[in-house]
């Protein structure tokens, strides 16, 4: 019998049990700030320090999280599951390739990238970044955080199309469910058949296209399910 072929989306809240806020979170770094100022390109424009300066307090934060107990089990399905395992994440920390994972796709980009903005040139971020800093391929000032803000693409939706067309099995963890194009990942997964799970402090807004639903901290629900898979 041929092993499942797997698809993982991540949000939020796998990272907030290790310390990471979400847009809900009371007195956190997004409560601070407005989306539209610290999130889309019309920011940047208008104040690009007060940009540079909320991403590099994120990355500093995310720097000194520590992957959970639902990173490490995501990293050994990768390594154990006889069939591919593709992990998308909404989330923008390291946490999943530092509990061991690979090949992530980090579709709203990643906080230890920069990117410039004229030549789509990236590297790694420095810890603090600054305004006006000089891209190392083009040598323009043109650098800025490697973050999809709303409004922008997000990256390798090819690639995430291509594999829930051939999902057997689509699993969300700690996401919204209320931000596209994520949350329609599970209705391509639906229209090819796959068996869909969601695992959710709380339920999410598209909670009723899911056959399966584990309500828990993610620390708890994946590891379990995790076991229970490999074990068959």
């Amino acid at each position: 019998m041929t092993a499942p072929s797997i698809v993982i989306l991540t949000g939020a809240g796998i990272s907030a049990e290790s310390g990471l806020g979400t847009f809900r979170d009371e007195g956190g770094l997004w409560a601070q700030h407005r989306i539209e100022d610290v999130a889309t390109p019309e920011g940047f424009a208008r104040n690009p320090q007060l940009v540079v300066d909320f991403y590099n307090a994120r990355r500093t934060q995310a720097a000194e999280a520590r992957p959970n107990a639902a990173h490490h089990a995501l990293s050994r399905l990768q390594t154990e599951h006889a069939g591919p395992v593709t992990l998308v994440t909404q989330n923008v920390d390291d946490l999943h390739e530092r509990g061991g994972s690979v090949d992530v796709i980090h579709m709203h980009g990643a906080l230890n990238s920069a990117l410039c903005s004229d030549c789509d040139h990236r590297w790694s971020a420095p810890l603090e970044m600054s305004v006006g800093q000089s891209c190392p391929n083009c040598d323009q000032p043109t650098a800025r955080p490697d973050i999809v803000w709303f409004g922008e693409i997000p990256y390798q939706m090819d690639r995430i199309e291509r594999a829930l067309l051939d999902a057997d099995i689509f699993v969300a963890i700690g996401t919204s469910g209320n931000v596209y194009p994520a949350a329609g990942f599970v209705q391509m997964a639906r229209h090819v058949g796959a068996k869909t799970i969601e695992m959710n402090l709380d339920p999410g807004e598209n909670v009723g296209l899911f056959d399966d639903i584990r309500s828990g901290k993610a620390s708890d629900t994946v590891p379990a399910w995790v076991a229970e898979l490999l074990a068959r």
